[in-house]
């Protein structure tokens, strides 16, 4: 009788789930939530359907997995920039950021979490949300920075962070739908750059 112990049926050996989690968070970022079908996501991560159950869970906590590393990886610069000491310092880590996200070498351009947004079905009901609570939570993460600033004078008196915070994610949003539009990296970079030289932008003061 063979004393040793065989691999999980239907994972192969060698199976890296780190690389096998970043090649499904490409997909899903080429084509969006309900783009991704199961036998695209299996292929890219070269494992069988059994193996990505077993190790993410289904198609949706796949791609909830996959948010979080997009988040902590080609995303980061959101959490990096309110770590920054100024104002103006957080909008440039966070527009650059968006630049170098969007035009990575290997991935796809543009966004993730903008491109798994266009679906339209019920099935894709949750993700939308899911997004939206994303985006919601950088919104808040920046829009509580900011705050700070003006607080603290690193911006003039009657700035409304709020509306800082929607210009500066439309800024960001917009060069995402640029670049997947196929602008490269350095047309994008004057745009950024363009913005702050106009920091601070005359929004919502008295």
């Amino acid at each position: 009788m063979n004393s040793q112990r065989s691999a999980p049926i239907g994972r192969p050996r060698g199976f890296d789930a780190d690389e096998a989690l970043d090649k499904a968070m490409r997909v899903f970022w080429q084509n969006g939530y309900e783009g991704a079908s199961l036998p695209d996501l299996t292929e890219a991560m070269g494992i069988s359907r059994t193996s990505m159950y077993a190790a993410f869970g289904n198609k949706e906590e796949l791609f909830r997995k996959a948010l979080a590393r997009y988040a902590d990886g080609p995303a980061s610069y959101g959490a990096e920039a309110v770590a920054e000491p100024t104002a103006r310092e957080v909008a440039t880590i966070f527009l650059h950021g968006a630049v170098r996200s969007a035009t990575l070498p290997g991935y796809p351009t543009g966004c993730l979490s903008l491109r798994a947004s266009l679906i339209g079905g019920e099935d894709g009901q949750v993700i939308r949300q899911l997004l939206t609570d994303w985006r919601n939570e950088t919104s808040a993460m920046l829009q509580k920075r900011f705050q700070r600033a003006v607080d603290e004078d690193d911006l003039p008196a009657g700035t409304d962070p709020a509306t800082l915070t929607r210009y500066v994610m439309t800024i960001g949003n917009g060069i995402a739908v640029q670049a997947a539009g196929g602008a490269p990296r350095d047309e994008l970079q004057l745009i950024a750059d363009a913005v702050l030289r106009s920091w601070p932008p005359v929004l919502g003061q008295s």
